[in-house]
């Protein structure tokens, strides 16, 4: 099953831009952009507030593997 984490090794603020690219299986800078114009355009409130709840709720991707049960 494919899961949402924030990337621990290819970020800039907190990964939450790489753990979206890598889950919808996207170039990385492409989220960016497309992250920085969808909070220009919001006058920053929306992208800022989505950014930070994202980058609190969602674990990395190294603590999302090692809570993972392990195989029978």
């Amino acid at each position: 099953m494919k899961t949402l984490t924030k990337s621990s090794s290819n970020k800039m603020i907190c990964g939450v831009c790489a753990g979206l690219a890598v889950y919808m299986n996207l170039d990385v800078t492409l989220v960016r952009v497309l992250w920085a114009i969808l909070s220009l355009f919001t006058a920053g409130f929306l992208g800022v507030i989505a950014y930070i709840i994202m980058a609190v709720v969602i674990p990395y991707d190294n603590e999302a593997n090692n809570n993972t049960p392990p195989a029978e």
